[in-house]
Protein backbone atom coordinates (compact mmCIF):
# COMPACT_ATOMS: atom_id res chain seq x y z
CA UNK A 1 0.00 0.00 0.00
CA UNK A 2 1.44 3.17 -1.16
CA UNK A 3 1.11 6.05 1.05
CA UNK A 4 -0.86 9.27 -0.18
CA UNK A 5 -2.11 12.32 1.35
CA UNK A 6 -5.75 10.95 0.72
CA UNK A 7 -5.09 7.65 2.31
CA UNK A 8 -3.76 9.29 5.69
CA UNK A 9 -6.72 11.97 5.41
CA UNK A 10 -9.10 8.72 4.96
CA UNK A 11 -7.15 6.90 7.73
CA UNK A 12 -7.63 9.94 9.82
CA UNK A 13 -11.52 10.28 9.11
CA UNK A 14 -12.50 6.63 9.90
CA UNK A 15 -10.25 6.84 13.43
CA UNK A 16 -12.03 9.92 14.45
CA UNK A 17 -15.38 8.45 12.90
CA UNK A 18 -14.78 5.64 15.33
CA UNK A 19 -14.12 7.49 18.49
CA UNK A 20 -16.94 9.78 17.66
CA UNK A 21 -19.45 6.68 17.59
CA UNK A 22 -18.61 5.13 20.39
CA UNK A 23 -19.03 7.72 22.60
CA UNK A 24 -22.51 8.85 21.66
CA UNK A 25 -25.05 8.67 24.00
CA UNK A 26 -22.26 7.10 26.34
CA UNK A 27 -21.48 9.37 28.85
CA UNK A 28 -23.97 12.39 28.10
CA UNK A 29 -22.13 15.91 29.29
CA UNK A 30 -19.89 14.64 31.64
CA UNK A 31 -17.33 13.17 29.24
CA UNK A 32 -16.58 15.79 26.74
CA UNK A 33 -14.87 16.07 23.98
CA UNK A 34 -10.96 16.55 24.58
CA UNK A 35 -8.15 17.06 22.35
CA UNK A 36 -4.17 17.81 22.90
CA UNK A 37 -1.12 18.04 21.08
CA UNK A 38 2.17 16.79 23.01
CA UNK A 39 5.68 17.99 21.88
CA UNK A 40 7.45 15.93 23.12
CA UNK A 41 10.87 16.56 21.70
CA UNK A 42 11.59 19.44 19.12
CA UNK A 43 15.35 19.06 19.10
CA UNK A 44 18.68 19.80 17.91
CA UNK A 45 21.51 17.03 18.34
CA UNK A 46 25.22 17.76 17.90
CA UNK A 47 27.23 15.54 16.03
CA UNK A 48 30.59 15.35 14.88
CA UNK A 49 29.36 15.28 11.61
CA UNK A 50 26.17 17.04 10.14
CA UNK A 51 23.81 18.22 13.23
CA UNK A 52 20.19 16.66 12.65
CA UNK A 53 16.72 18.77 13.48
CA UNK A 54 14.76 15.95 15.85
CA UNK A 55 10.69 16.17 16.16
CA UNK A 56 8.56 13.56 18.52
CA UNK A 57 5.41 14.64 18.93
CA UNK A 58 1.54 13.48 19.54
CA UNK A 59 -1.88 14.48 18.82
CA UNK A 60 -5.14 13.28 19.91
CA UNK A 61 -9.01 13.51 19.98
CA UNK A 62 -11.49 11.98 22.08
CA UNK A 63 -12.50 11.33 25.09
CA UNK A 64 -12.02 9.43 28.63
CA UNK A 65 -12.32 6.01 26.91
CA UNK A 66 -11.90 5.99 23.06
CA UNK A 67 -9.60 8.69 20.81
CA UNK A 68 -8.01 9.20 17.82
CA UNK A 69 -4.18 8.90 18.33
CA UNK A 70 -1.60 10.18 16.07
CA UNK A 71 1.93 9.91 16.42
CA UNK A 72 5.15 12.22 14.30
CA UNK A 73 8.47 10.94 14.44
CA UNK A 74 10.47 13.21 12.25
CA UNK A 75 13.94 13.82 11.60
CA UNK A 76 15.69 16.58 9.28
CA UNK A 77 19.59 16.90 8.14
CA UNK A 78 21.01 19.94 6.62
CA UNK A 79 17.40 21.37 5.67
CA UNK A 80 16.95 17.75 3.86
CA UNK A 81 14.08 14.99 5.26
CA UNK A 82 16.02 12.14 6.10
CA UNK A 83 13.86 10.56 8.21
CA UNK A 84 9.30 10.39 8.27
CA UNK A 85 7.18 7.90 10.65
CA UNK A 86 3.18 8.48 11.23
CA UNK A 87 0.88 6.61 13.15
CA UNK A 88 -2.47 6.83 13.07
CA UNK A 89 -4.26 4.76 15.90
CA UNK A 90 -7.60 3.60 17.63
CA UNK A 91 -6.73 3.97 21.39
CA UNK A 92 -9.17 2.76 24.06
CA UNK A 93 -8.66 2.94 27.77
CA UNK A 94 -8.42 -0.45 29.14
CA UNK A 95 -7.45 1.18 33.00
CA UNK A 96 -7.62 3.94 34.65
CA UNK A 97 -3.29 4.34 33.87
CA UNK A 98 -3.40 2.26 30.49
CA UNK A 99 -4.78 2.44 26.81
CA UNK A 100 -4.44 -0.27 24.24
CA UNK A 101 -3.57 0.81 20.66
CA UNK A 102 -4.68 -0.24 17.20
CA UNK A 103 -4.10 0.95 13.52
CA UNK A 104 -1.52 1.80 10.92
CA UNK A 105 2.48 2.96 10.75
CA UNK A 106 3.77 4.51 7.53
CA UNK A 107 7.41 5.15 7.05
CA UNK A 108 7.87 7.36 4.20
CA UNK A 109 11.37 8.18 4.48
CA UNK A 110 14.20 6.85 4.59
CA UNK A 111 13.12 5.05 1.10
CA UNK A 112 11.60 2.43 -0.22
CA UNK A 113 8.44 3.74 1.76
CA UNK A 114 6.79 0.62 4.05
CA UNK A 115 3.34 0.48 6.11
CA UNK A 116 3.00 -1.90 9.34
CA UNK A 117 -0.17 -2.90 11.51
CA UNK A 118 0.34 -1.19 14.89
CA UNK A 119 -0.67 -2.85 17.82
CA UNK A 120 0.45 -1.60 21.27
CA UNK A 121 0.22 -0.77 24.74
CA UNK A 122 0.72 2.77 26.12
CA UNK A 123 0.34 4.57 29.92
CA UNK A 124 2.20 4.11 33.50
CA UNK A 125 3.96 1.43 34.77
CA UNK A 126 4.68 0.96 38.31
CA UNK A 127 6.71 3.43 39.81
CA UNK A 128 5.49 5.84 37.39
CA UNK A 129 7.18 4.54 34.09
CA UNK A 130 5.90 5.96 31.35
CA UNK A 131 5.88 2.83 29.03
CA UNK A 132 4.77 3.05 25.12
CA UNK A 133 5.29 -0.76 23.97
CA UNK A 134 4.32 -1.90 20.76
CA UNK A 135 4.86 -4.88 17.99
CA UNK A 136 4.44 -3.67 13.77
CA UNK A 137 3.66 -6.18 11.79
CA UNK A 138 5.10 -4.92 7.81
CA UNK A 139 5.41 -6.66 4.44
CA UNK A 140 6.48 -10.04 3.90
CA UNK A 141 6.21 -10.91 7.99
CA UNK A 142 8.39 -8.64 8.92
CA UNK A 143 7.34 -8.04 12.51
CA UNK A 144 9.19 -5.18 14.61
CA UNK A 145 8.68 -4.81 18.08
CA UNK A 146 9.49 -1.66 19.95
CA UNK A 147 9.50 -0.41 23.83
CA UNK A 148 10.22 2.94 24.92
CA UNK A 149 10.32 4.44 29.05
CA UNK A 150 10.96 7.13 30.40
CA UNK A 151 10.40 8.77 33.83
CA UNK A 152 10.29 12.20 35.51
CA UNK A 153 12.19 12.97 38.43
CA UNK A 154 11.27 16.67 39.89
CA UNK A 155 13.94 18.14 41.45
CA UNK A 156 12.49 20.78 42.31
CA UNK A 157 8.80 22.76 41.22
CA UNK A 158 10.13 23.67 37.89
CA UNK A 159 13.31 21.53 36.98
CA UNK A 160 12.58 17.96 35.96
CA UNK A 161 15.00 15.33 35.38
CA UNK A 162 13.70 12.80 32.40
CA UNK A 163 15.60 9.51 31.59
CA UNK A 164 14.24 7.95 28.95
CA UNK A 165 15.38 4.39 26.99
CA UNK A 166 14.31 2.91 23.77
CA UNK A 167 14.85 -0.45 22.30
CA UNK A 168 14.09 -1.71 18.62
CA UNK A 169 14.24 -5.87 17.17
CA UNK A 170 13.40 -7.03 14.13
CA UNK A 171 12.45 -10.50 13.21
CA UNK A 172 14.04 -10.31 9.56
CA UNK A 173 16.92 -9.12 7.57
CA UNK A 174 15.60 -6.05 5.05
CA UNK A 175 18.82 -5.18 3.32
CA UNK A 176 16.67 -2.05 1.52
CA UNK A 177 15.88 -0.90 4.92
CA UNK A 178 19.89 -1.69 5.84
CA UNK A 179 17.99 -3.41 9.18
CA UNK A 180 19.37 -7.01 10.24
CA UNK A 181 17.53 -9.31 12.15
CA UNK A 182 17.60 -9.75 16.23
CA UNK A 183 18.64 -6.38 17.99
CA UNK A 184 18.81 -3.41 15.67
CA UNK A 185 19.45 -0.15 18.00
CA UNK A 186 19.06 1.63 21.39
CA UNK A 187 18.83 4.75 22.40
CA UNK A 188 19.62 6.35 25.82
CA UNK A 189 18.86 9.51 26.97
CA UNK A 190 18.69 12.31 30.01
CA UNK A 191 17.14 15.51 29.73
CA UNK A 192 16.84 18.51 31.82
CA UNK A 193 14.18 20.77 31.51
CA UNK A 194 12.85 24.07 33.28
CA UNK A 195 9.33 24.80 32.97
CA UNK A 196 8.85 27.63 32.47
CA UNK A 197 5.06 27.16 32.58
CA UNK A 198 3.64 23.19 33.08
CA UNK A 199 3.01 23.67 29.19
CA UNK A 200 6.60 24.86 27.87
CA UNK A 201 9.62 23.61 28.71
CA UNK A 202 13.20 24.33 27.05
CA UNK A 203 15.61 21.74 28.10
CA UNK A 204 19.36 20.26 27.64
CA UNK A 205 20.57 17.03 27.41
CA UNK A 206 22.79 13.95 26.34
CA UNK A 207 21.68 11.30 23.70
CA UNK A 208 23.68 7.95 22.85
CA UNK A 209 22.84 6.35 20.25
CA UNK A 210 24.19 2.49 19.26
CA UNK A 211 23.24 0.20 16.15
CA UNK A 212 23.76 -3.73 16.80
CA UNK A 213 24.71 -6.84 14.67
CA UNK A 214 23.19 -6.59 10.66
CA UNK A 215 21.79 -3.45 11.01
CA UNK A 216 25.40 -2.32 12.27
CA UNK A 217 26.97 -3.77 9.56
CA UNK A 218 24.73 -1.88 7.06
CA UNK A 219 26.06 1.47 8.84
CA UNK A 220 30.04 0.43 8.64
CA UNK A 221 28.83 -0.04 5.08
CA UNK A 222 27.83 3.55 4.59
CA UNK A 223 30.53 4.92 6.44
CA UNK A 224 28.27 5.54 9.41
CA UNK A 225 28.75 5.57 13.14
CA UNK A 226 26.96 2.57 14.91
CA UNK A 227 28.10 4.78 18.60
CA UNK A 228 27.03 8.14 18.85
CA UNK A 229 26.90 10.57 21.57
CA UNK A 230 24.87 13.51 20.99
CA UNK A 231 24.57 16.47 22.73
CA UNK A 232 20.98 17.58 22.58
CA UNK A 233 18.91 21.39 23.48
CA UNK A 234 15.28 22.09 22.43
CA UNK A 235 12.02 22.43 23.72
CA UNK A 236 9.29 20.42 25.10
CA UNK A 237 5.75 21.88 24.89
CA UNK A 238 1.59 20.83 24.86
CA UNK A 239 -1.48 22.63 24.44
Amino acid sequence: MKFTTKKLQAVMGILLGITMNTQVNAMGEDDPLLTKIMIDQLEKRYTDGEDPWMLEADVWIGKDLHKAWFKFDVEQVDGKLEEFEVQALYSRAIDPYWDFQVGWKHNSKPKPDSDWLALGFKGLAPYWFEIDAAAFIGESGQVNLSLAAEYELMLTQQWVLSPEAEVDFYTKNDDAREIGSGLSDTQLGLRLRYEIRREFAPYIGVNWTRKYGGTADHARDEGEDTNDVQFVAGIRAWF
